[in-house]
Parts: structure tokens; C-alpha cells; sequence
């Protein structure tokens, strides 16, 4: 992770954050020969064609350039029509609405992270919820390979995908300016109590993401972010710090987008949701929080539930001939992709260092085509053998 370092000490602290300094990190400018797959640069955000990008044919040169891009670069990219079959989703943003509706009836009001709860509508793990609610409608949108190319660019295999839905209705207000997880959910006291090479590590462990679910014009309130501040190693400390807070809103840069394209960006990078000022836009948006295999999402997420749910549309599917690539995609937003930890008395490592995933499971029953029933099986036995 390419940080500007402060004295390159092994604690930080409110002390280290100079707004002088974090400006002459940020008014950079992007140079477009650096992208050569990106298809322009809006206001230091790059964007890309996502029908052109997948037809590149050099995975590994892509992904590369994403790397650069969150890591050294503005630290946001945009995909533009990044799910191309908006039918899909149309088919999730009723999914979504229903699970609203359910929870509604419910008298359930979910909390916010940096805005006021009960303003907006927001559904926690609406990942596992919708894979319950509507399996293919879930197989379907999580296929999509710019999540899978862009998520794995960022965290290698093995990644584990959450969901949270927020909509914005007219009139909600802006988001304070903040990073995400892991440390940007910290307290500041807390966060300074993390040495600074956690802060380093902190922004690799995750990716943000959204898709657009509607038109979102600019008075709609799209994510306001700020290219280049996820370089700031002090950057956890700084954003609550006024001087920096009254920087981001002079500086942000703000982006329309159409229903199926999707952002990307370092969880690192300061943001936040705007203020919706239409009378006419319910925004919603499916934010994607991505996890490195090794560490652990936000959310508890019931992936053996979610696996047996959507097993018998991967099994049909397979049975069509649909691709081994739309298969792993799905198998990667459904299943556990990572071993540990668990009880290696009862469940040592088979044919290698690790014993078998969630996933690699999966793999097995769409290959030897397993009933649903046997998987159902095969999982829990895998579960009881993970316990301690």
C-alpha cells in the first residue's frame, strides 16, 4: 500500500495529521496515458467501459491497472454499465424493495453508519437475505464478472462478499466524511491505538463498491469522494478532524451514474453519500463491501444457508451449460472461500496445506452433480467438523 509516511513512526497520532501536507498529497492530477484501458478521467475519477474492459483479453494487464489505480492512483474507478442487463437489475431492486417492505411490516428500523438511523431505508446482510428471498434472481446479479475481476484484482481469491442496501429517498441528507472498515470504524482513540503499520494494512483487507440501481443524477446525491486521500497513512486520525472535514467539502468531487454502473474504490479514500436535494429520485444503491480471505467481513453472514439456497440454481444452470466462469463467480459470492479457522484434529488438510472450503465443496457436487440434499449434508458435516 503506497502511504505518504509521517516520520515513519510505529504509532500515529492527532499530531501527524498536517492538512498541508494531506493537501499536496490530493491536488494531484490524473494522467491518462498512466490508464491506457480506462475510457476517460472525470474529475480525477477514472472511468471505464465495462463492455470493452471484460473484451480486453489480458486479465492479469486489467487487473493490474485497477491495482494501480486504487492503490497509487485516485483510489476510485467507475464502470459504466457494469451489469449491462439492467432486466437482472430491475429483478434485484425488487428484491430489495421487498426485503424493505418485510422489514418495515416488522417495525425493524436499521441503524446507519455516519448519517442519522430511520432517515433513509437500509437492509443489513442483504446478501444472505436476498439468496433466501430469490435465489436465481441472487445467481444472476453476483455472476457479474466486473465484481469478480475488479475483487479479485484487489484481494486475490478466496474473497468474501457482504451487501448492504441503502436508499437515500428526497431529502436525505449527506453523510459525514469518513474512511471504512476495518480502523475506520474506530473510534479516533481507538484507532490511534492500532500501530501504524495497521494503518498501512487496514485498506487492503477490504474493497468498497456500489451499484446504482437507478438514475442518479448529481442532485440525487452520489457518493462524494476525494481522489488521492487514501494515501494519507494518518488519514483514520484525520478525517474527523475539522480542519479536514472543511477541506472535503470544499474539494470533493461528485459523479452521476445510470442504473447498472458501478464504483469501485479504496476503503481508505474519504467519502461520503450526498444529500439527496430531487423531490422525484428514491436512490437506491447496493453497497458491496468485499473482504480479503484473510480477514473477516463486517457482517455475519450465514454462508451455509446461503450455499444450500442457491446450489440448485448453479446445479441447473451447469446442467444448461452456462460457463465455469459465471459458475465461480457465483460459487465466490455465496460460499466460504477460506478454511480457517477450524479444528484440525477432526478436519486436517486433504491433498495439501488446508482442509476443503465451503467452495471447494461446491466445486465438488456441480462436478460429480450432487442432490441438493447431498451438499445440504456435506456442508453440515463440514461445519461440525470446524468445531472445536
Amino acid at each position: 500500500m503506497s502511504f505518504t509516511a509521517v516520520h515513519h513512526r510505529a504509532w500515529l497520532s492527532e499530531q501527524d495529521c498536517d492538512l498541508d501536507s494531506f493537501r499536496a498529497l490530493v491536488e494531484r492530477t490524473v494522467d491518462p496515458a498512466d490508464y491506457p484501458h480506462a475510457t476517460g478521467v472525470e474529475r480525477n475519477v477514472l472511468l471505464y467501459d465495462a463492455e470493452r474492459l471484460l473484451g480486453a483479453g489480458h486479465r492479469r494487464k486489467v487487473q493490474e491497472e485497477l491495482v494501480r489505480a486504487l492503490c497509487e492512483g485516485p483510489g476510485v474507478v467507475a464502470f459504466k454499465g457494469a451489469f449491462r442487463d439492467h432486466e437482472i437489475v430491475d429483478r434485484a431492486t425488487k428484491v430489495f424493495d421487498s426485503l424493505i417492505r418485510e422489514q418495515d411490516a416488522a417495525g425493524a428500523t436499521a441503524g446507519d453508519h455516519f448519517a442519522k438511523p430511520g432517515a433513509n431505508e437500509r437492509v443489513w446482510n442483504a446478501l444472505e437475505k436476498a439468496a433466501l428471498y430469490d435465489p436465481p434472481t441472487f445467481a444472476d446479479y453476483y455472476a457479474n464478472p466486473v465484481l469478480a475481476l475488479v475483487s479479485e484484482a484487489w484481494l486475490g481469491p478466496g474473497y468474501q462478499v457482504t451487501s448492504q442496501i441503502n436508499v437515500v429517498n428526497p431529502g436525505g441528507l449527506a453523510q459525514t466524511v469518513h474512511r471504512d472498515y476495518h480502523l475506520g470504524f474506530l473510534s479516533g482513540e481507538v484507532a490511534a491505538a492500532y500501530p501504524a503499520h495497521v494503518h498501512r494494512l487496514s485498506p487492503v483487507l477490504t474493497l468498497q463498491g456500489a451499484v446504482a440501481h437507478c438514475d442518479m443524477p448529481v442532485e440525487s446525491g452520489p457518493t462524494l469522494y476525494l481522489p488521492f486521500s487514501q494515501a494519507y497513512e494518518a488519514g483514520y486520525l484525520a478525517w474527523r478532524r475539522p480542519e479536514f472535514q472543511k477541506y472535503f467539502k470544499k474539494h470533493h468531487v461528485q459523479l452521476p451514474l445510470a442504473q447498472g454502473d458501478a464504483v469501485f474504490f479504496n476503503p481508505a479514500l474519504f467519502h461520503a453519500a450526498g444529500t439527496n436535494r430531487t423531490t422525484d429520485v428514491r436512490r437506491m444503491v447496493n453497497l458491496l463491501q468485499v473482504s480479503s480471505a484473510f480477514g473477516r467481513a463486517m457482517e455475519t453472514v450465514d454462508r451455509e444457508t446461503v450455499t444450500n439456497a442457491v446450489y440448485p440454481v448453479l446445479l441447473r444452470r451447469a446442467s444448461e451449460g452456462v460457463g465455469e466462469e459465471w459458475l465461480e463467480n457465483v460459487i465466490a459470492a455465496s460460499a466460504e472461500g477460506y478454511p480457517f479457522p477450524t479444528n484440525l484434529d477432526s478436519d486436517p488438510p486433504v491433498d495439501g496445506m488446508a482442509p476443503p472450503t465451503q467452495a471447494d465443496l461446491v466445486r465438488r457436487a456441480l462436478r460429480e452433480r450432487w442432490t441438493p440434499r447431498t451438499l445440504r449434508d456435506e456442508l453440515r458435516a463440514s461445519a461440525e467438523r470446524r468445531e472445536s
